[in-house]
């Protein structure tokens, strides 16, 4: 197995996530599906175990996700930290396989959330982020942010002259 190349600093966490297939109300879909929850002592089970089934509705253990923090990524996290409350990305994605949903991944990073938000296939849920992943996320960046001074750039001058120039004709 190749060693994962990744910057000095990077601390990883765990959570588990539950997910939530419901009725849909449009005809266009037989249900539609939610992440309801992160566990941050996850139970050992497998993904996507059926714990409860009520009223149409189906809660599933999805399974374990990796939030990986990287000292490069810190003001994407101070973004984060700074909303009320401050949230957990999850991306599901439609598979042929039973249930019809994969847990892909789970993020702070609000930067990267964009990247998934634009691929349109994926279901993104905002879950308020876990009061012990908000303490290590803070705890992180407060041993990792370098605040960086913003430099406006000067534009190049137009040269006048090189507008006006024609070549000469035929």
């Amino acid at each position: 197995m190749t060693p994962r190349l990744e910057p000095p600093g990077t601390e990883r966490f765990v959570l588990g996530i539950l997910a939530e297939r419901r009725p849909a109300t449009s005809p266009w879909a037989e249900h539609g599906w939610r992440a309801v929850e992160a566990l941050v002592a996850p139970p050992d089970l497998p993904d996507w175990t059926v714990l409860r089934e009520a009223d149409g509705r189906t809660l599933f253990f999805a399974g374990l996700v990796e939030v990986a923090l990287y000292p490069t990524d810190t003001p994407n996290y101070l973004e984060n930290l700074a909303a009320d409350p401050p949230r957990l990305f999850v991306v599901l994605r439609p598979v042929d396989a039973a249930p019809g949903m994969a847990l892909l991944t789970a993020t702070v990073d609000v930067g990267e959330v964009q990247q998934f938000a634009d691929s349109g296939a994926d279901l993104l849920e905002s879950l308020p982020m876990p009061e012990a992943l908000h303490a290590a996320v803070a705890r992180f960046v407060a041993a990792h942010h370098v605040e960086q001074a913003f430099h406006k750039r000067r534009r190049d001058r137009a040269d006048p002259e090189a507008l006006g120039r024609r070549r000469p004709g035929p």
